[in-house]
């Protein structure tokens, strides 16, 4: 059986929209959905009404991913204690693990709770968030009339890269996901110009702005080659810019319908902890972000 597609549900409107995305990913992919429930029982609860709680939650998600994304397979599954260790056990077996994020009125954000920020960090397989009030239509491009529609293409997914340390498991997980979108993957390297203390042996401070761009252009182009190799029919549109990663992949990540960025796992027991990237990403992009953990 292929690893499920896992979603985390507690009955709120963010865990919904989480496990609506979930639906229609394993669908895209597939895969079976797991909607996973997990929950603490407060002293003076009885173990019963702690499993009718959560046989409700449950129930409310599987009825709404089954009205939306019919063809999905699911099941599910409730255990009490820590959410946040029962959703990375989870994780051990899942090929991907969607949770929600409160979107943040009045500005661009998520709000993102100690549960989702525990699951991020620690996380083996990716996980992505998503905004509550995500609906399929913003996966898609809008009509010619601007109205929403799922009748569109689906809209860029966007790929942040480091051209030095570049990663085979987040460059896979971007090409795949804009193959079974069908959808341009636009990847994104930022860069900074090297001042006075940051120049190494050997290396030139006058080369120009666009020579240093060129030169970088050059390096994303060698890092892409085998996956364009290896999905020929993905359009791949390359930018590189010289900006901070965390500035750059925002800007890149409006109007996308997913943004993917790579988290490096320490050793363990090194606490782990989000980069400056994967935090901006995780609490600033409009669109939902995928997390892809590597070594």
């Amino acid at each position: 059986m292929l690893p499920p597609v896992v979603a985390g549900v507690d009955g709120s409107a963010e865990s919904l929209a989480a496990a609506e995305w979930a639906a229609r990913e394993a669908v895209r992919r597939e895969r079976p959905l797991r909607l996973l429930h997990a929950g603490n029982r407060h002293p003076r609860q009885e173990a019963g009404e702690v499993t009718d709680a959560a046989r409700r939650v449950l129930r409310q998600a599987e009825v709404r991913v089954r009205a939306t994304c019919p063809a999905v397979h699911v099941h599910d599954e409730q255990t009490e204690g820590p959410a946040t260790a029962a959703l990375l056990k989870a994780a051990e077996d899942a090929g991907l693990l969607v949770l929600g994020s409160r979107g943040l009125s009045g500005f661009t954000g998520f709000l993102v709770g100690s549960v989702a920020l525990g699951v991020v960090t620690e996380a083996t397989c990716p996980v992505v968030l998503v905004r509550a009030g995500e609906e399929a239509e913003d996966e898609h491009l809008p009509a010619d009339d601007g109205d929403s529609s799922v009748a569109t293409g689906y809209r860029d997914v966007v790929l942040g890269v480091d051209v030095d340390d570049p990663c085979d498991e987040v460059l896979e997980f971007a090409f795949e996901g804009a193959l079974l979108r069908r959808a341009r993957l636009r990847v994104v390297h930022a860069w900074q110009a090297p001042g006075p203390l940051t120049l190494g042996p050997g290396e030139t401070g006058l080369m120009s702005e666009p020579e240093r761009a060129e030169e970088w252009l050059d390096f994303l182009s060698a890092v892409l080659r085998p996956w364009r190799d290896k999905y020929p029919d993905v359009e791949v549109s390359e930018t590189v810019v010289e900006d901070k990663p965390s500035h750059a992949l925002l800007r890149a990540a409006t109007g996308a319908g997913l943004v993917v960025v790579g988290h490096r796992l320490a050793g363990r027991p090194v606490p782990q902890r989000t980069g400056p990237v994967t935090h901006a990403l995780i609490h600033h992009a409009d669109c939902p972000v995928a997390v892809v953990p590597h070594f």
